[in-house]
């Protein structure tokens, strides 16, 4: 697959996807976003080459700044609904790609970079990483998605404090708030991200995309209504060879071939 303003690799089950603006900080307008869907839409059908996604952004500095404030400024709100649809569809594929999906932080994720970032299943930083939804500072609400998931993750006090405010906090807050899983020096940042994908697509694919569905469908449930339905999720496994291969390999001492 071939973007202008991303990047797309895909090796031994891994793809990483990779937001390329960096004059302008990775920050995404209405072409970037599109492209992006058509990139997820494609992943999306490949979930027998692609196990596990990392999505990052291009050079040392951002991850993605943010929405594009310069295609912003001139919208009216027949345009901002619009493109506020477009990154919401957006950041419900990333959510909703059957493969795990690890944001690799590698500097600002700020207004849509954030929302990006929450969008993800995992989210590694950088130890230069910076997060926030700065909206408020420029008269409009988050857009694509932080008002919900972002309470969602970290709480609603915690949540309302960042969108209120507008402030930013660096990678050490953001692990401390469960807004990030680990924090690693730039350097390693993306040989850790490797790492943990790599290990996801050793594991038994379908176990894994059922694993995604059952956290994501049963968030949305009451604990009796979510455990119902692992339970559903977990006898569909056994009409798969998966669970054969597995269950077999362990008992007789030996990795699976999955």
């Amino acid at each position: 697959m071939a973007f202008e303003n991303i990047v797309f690799e895909q090796s031994d089950g891994i793809a990483k996807i990779t937001i390329n603006r960096p004059k302008a900080l990775n920050a995404l307008n209405k072409q970037t976003l599109l492209e992006l869907q058509s990139c997820l839409a494609e992943v999306a059908l490949n979930t027998a080459g692609i196990r596990s996604v990392i999505i990052t952004g291009s050079g040392e500095k951002s991850f993605v700044a943010g929405a594009d404030i310069s295609y912003m400024q001139p919208l009216d709100p027949a345009g901002g609904k619009t493109f506020a649809s477009l990154g919401h569809k957006v950041m419900a594929m990333v959510e909703n790609l059957p493969q795990p999906v690890i944001a690799a932080v590698n500097g600002f994720a700020l207004g849509g970079g954030c929302e990006l970032a929450i969008s993800c299943d995992i989210r590694y930083a950088s130890d230069n990483a910076k997060f926030g939804q700065p909206e408020v500072n420029l008269g409009v609400i988050p857009g694509f998605g932080g008002t919900q998931r972002l309470p969602r993750l970290i709480g609603k006090g915690l949540a309302n404090e960042l969108l209120f405010s507008g402030k930013m906090i660096d990678s050490a807050e953001a692990e401390r708030i469960g807004l990030v899983n680990r924090v690693y020096p730039q350097e390693q940042l993306m040989e850790e991200s490797m790492k943990l994908a790599a290990m996801i697509a050793s594991r038994g694919p379908g176990a894994v995309r059922l694993c995604k569905e059952s956290v994501n469908n049963g968030m949305e449930m009451d604990l009796n209504r979510g455990c119902a339905y692992e339970t559903d999720l977990f006898a569909l496994c056994f009409a798969d060879e998966e669970q054969q291969e597995g269950m077999s390999a362990f008992l007789e001492k030996r990795s699976p071939k999955f």
